[in-house]
């Protein structure tokens, strides 16, 4: 029989005071995560990086797991926001276009401290937390919209599996780059070549590298 663990937060912080504090929380978990590991991130060495007593880490979070989940969904969850409001933009695009928006908004998104991104997402997997893949499903919809409005220029018929590889593909293609060779985030070939691979699924012309930066 497999245990629960409670990963949902015990209250959210009303007041400044209080609100500064769970902020510490969080940053520490991060720092903990990032430089010790996830062995190293206990409730006493996160409440000790953050200055706080762990008597008052355990008002907020009822464990490490916690702590972890909900950096998880906040790190998601700005990440999805920056892709959103990239997909936003692209109404009045060229499929080609609006491709490039993407696959740079994805890359953005993975930009800001990669280091964490991978920490955070291997302790959700592999400590079988509650599941945050909700947050990156979110990207799908909006996505799929914008391929229903293309469907006559498009080599692909199913639009949802499509999809699904698009967004996934995209996804771990910068996952890789993150684990095996950070700068590629910054390199303009990779997002051109990213950009090139969802254009060529898709079947339709690739903007040369001039268009894309």
């Amino acid at each position: 029989m497999s245990i629960q663990v409670a990963t949902r937060p015990r209250k959210q912080p009303r007041q400044a005071r209080s609100k500064r504090m769970v902020r510490a929380l969080l940053d520490a978990t991060a720092k903990v995560l990032v430089e010790e590991g996830w062995s190293a991130a206990s409730t006493n060495r996160v409440a000790d990086v953050a200055g706080v007593s762990v008597g008052s880490l355990y008002q907020y979070f009822p464990n490490k797991e916690s702590l972890v989940l909900t950096l998880a969904r906040e790190h998601g969850e700005a990440q999805v926001q920056l892709i959103e409001n990239a997909l936003d933009d692209v109404s009045d695009m060229s499929i080609q276009d609006a491709i490039s928006k993407y696959v740079e908004a994805c890359l953005r998104a993975h930009r800001d401290d990669p280091k964490l991104h991978v920490h955070l997402t291997a302790s959700v997997l592999a400590h079988g937390l509650s599941s945050i893949h909700e947050l990156h499903g979110l990207a799908r919809p909006m996505v799929r919209n914008y391929l229903e409005r293309f469907r006559d220029q498009l080599a692909v018929r199913d639009l949802d599996t499509a999809t699904f590889l698009l967004v996934t593909s995209v996804e771990s293609a910068i996952h890789g780059a993150i684990l095996e060779d950070p700068g590629k985030l910054q390199d303009p070939a990779f997002e051109q070549e990213l950009v090139a691979l969802v254009c060529r699924y898709l079947g339709v012309q690739v903007p040369i590298l001039s268009e894309i930066a």
